[in-house]
């Protein structure tokens, strides 16, 4: 998800998206040790989203407490 597409979302919105990232970084991870995994890159990609979600979630926070 590009970054301008999680600014348009509330906290709310937000805060469900990195639980859904999360989850689905989760199954990738079981994936990998049951070695069902054929493409790795998708860990890095769901990480990256997942840090970049956590990053505006806190800026939106930090600018509602202002």
């Amino acid at each position: 998800m590009k970054t301008s597409e999680l600014r348009a979302k509330d906290v709310a919105a937000l805060e469900k998206e990195v639980a859904d990232l999360l989850r689905a970084h989760f199954g990738l991870r079981m994936q990998k040790a049951t070695q069902q995994l054929t493409n790795h890159a998708a860990l890095r990609k769901t990480r990256r989203e997942v840090a970049r979600a956590k990053t505006i979630l806190n800026e939106k926070k930090k600018g509602a407490a202002k």
